[in-house]
């Protein structure tokens, strides 16, 4: 009799887990009560970057004379930026929902939670539905962290998920949160025409990364007319109207036509009745997993936002594959455990941003000695002829060894530049091997080889 596999949550986790579990043997059965695809990636992640995408093409339209150009303009038509978003989340769910169908995974719409270790319910518009299951698979996601002194309501105050885009366009957004999420939005809207003020709550953007990093990005948002109250935290939002004023805790005030809470998010744990199967919870709704991500019921799993892991759609799927494994007992070099340190992310601002492994801070701070090179774009053949020549690629190694443990690259597809810097570092690569490469010329992957030598 094949394995009984139910998953609530049809995300990057629930859904890759569900496919390799499939094709390993198992029975699966997945329950998603939003969008098959997961609500985080296909309601944040895919409608920003389609938005910044948009950004970077109307900007690449006002570049036009230095290009050679003569002639050319565009503005942003809301409707038809909605209409493009929408189409490439209905195509992206599409393309999951056949993915599962072609493995013979079973998917109920409703509501999934425990009602005991080994059985899963399903609330559906046509009542409920038993799931007995050998394994059971908890990735129900996470949604914007609202602050009990904001009062989000679509029009003038903004969760991420109103922004994609708005209901009326901002002529002025004050943007609340300096992380990732938030740059991205700055970065977002400012690219496509729009004012914007950025309340950081620390002396820097970005405080978790690279201060190099955050200041490369700093110095381009300033460039760009972003107004940056640096250590101001919000403490109310004052609607009115025809615009908001931001009141900090310093007795600053922000005012602009929009704001937009981007402060983090909470996991979706409410209502999976956790306590009947015995799975515990933190105080922050997060629940614990260990290296297998197995919860403190060993055939219950957790993965994605949920599990309190990297909030990456990129480390969600990869833990649905190694719980799909360790359920059904495959032991391969695939299985290894995950480890988070070295997950490359990224930033898509612009400069665009990304890094991966051991950061040259951290490094320090720990008191760790290694050999940090840095090569400017300007440098670079490709960059003068793209006329993208801001930002630069820094390689962190061992200077006893030549092992690459980490890095940064600020400007140009840096998002797909770091994957080398990544193999390198999953797979403890040296800087010898990156420099003996024979990269394209002319490329931006150039840069690689030569802060690497």
């Amino acid at each position: 009799m094949p394995l009984r596999f139910a998953i609530i949550g049809g995300g990057p986790a629930g859904n890759t887990a569900a496919t390799h579990a499939a094709r390993l043997g198992a029975e699966v059965t997945v329950v998603e009560q939003d969008v098959v695809g997961g609500a985080a990636h296909l309601w944040d992640c895919i409608p920003s970057k389609a938005m910044i995408a948009t950004g970077g093409a109307l900007a690449a339209v006002r570049r036009s004379p230095e290009m050679g150009l003569t002639g050319a303009q565009a503005a942003v038509d809301p409707d038809a930026l909605k209409a493009r978003i929408e189409a490439i989340e209905q195509k992206l769910e599409h393309g999951t929902r056949q993915l599962l169908d072609s493995q013979g995974v079973q998917l109920i719409r409703g509501r999934g939670r425990l009602a005991g270790p080994n059985l899963v319910v399903a609330d559906t518009v046509d009542g409920t539905v038993e799931i007995e299951a050998d394994v059971v698979l908890l990735a129900t996601g996470s949604r914007p962290r609202i602050p009990d002194w904001a009062e989000v309501d679509g029009q003038r105050v903004l969760s991420t998920r109103d922004a994609y885009p708005p209901a009326t366009w901002p002529s002025h957004l004050v943007v609340i949160g300096s992380g990732v999420t938030g740059v991205e939005f700055v970065h977002m809207f400012s690219s496509l025409g729009s004012d914007v003020t950025l309340i950081v709550s620390r002396q820097q953007v970005l405080p978790q990364k690279d201060s190099e990093v955050a200041a490369a990005l700093e110095e381009e948002l300033l460039r760009r007319g972003v107004q940056l109250l640096k250590g101001a935290r919000a403490i109310a939002i004052d609607p009115s109207a025809d615009g908001v004023a931001v009141r900090c805790d310093d007795g600053r005030t922000a005012a602009g036509s929009h704001a937009l809470l981007a402060i983090g998010s909470i996991p979706n744990s409410e209502g999976l009745d956790l306590d009947t199967a015995g799975v515990e919870a933190d105080e922050g709704g997060y629940v614990p997993v260990d290296e297998s991500c197995r919860t403190n019921v060993p055939h219950i799993y957790a993965a994605g936002d949920l599990s309190g892991k990297l909030p990456l759609s990129s480390v969600a799927a990869m833990q649905g594959r190694r719980i799909a494994e360790h359920a059904m007992g495959v032991q391969s070099r695939s299985s290894r455990q995950i480890d988070y340190d070295k997950a490359a992310s990224a930033i898509f601002t612009v400069p665009e941003i990304a890094d991966v492994g051991l950061a040259e801070a951290d490094a320090f701070a720990e008191g760790r000695k290694v050999r940090v090179t840095k090569v400017p774009f300007s440098a670079s053949p490709k960059a003068l002829i793209e006329s993208h020549t801001r930002g630069f690629v820094k390689i962190v190694s061992d200077p006893a060894t030549g092992v690459v443990l980490g890095g940064s690259i600020v400007g140009r597809h840096a998002a797909e530049l770091v994957s080398v810097i990544a193999v390198a570092v999953t797979n403890g690569l040296r800087v010898g091997d990156i420099v003996d490469s024979l990269l394209v010329h002319p490329s931006l992957s150039e840069a690689l080889a030569e802060a690497a030598e």
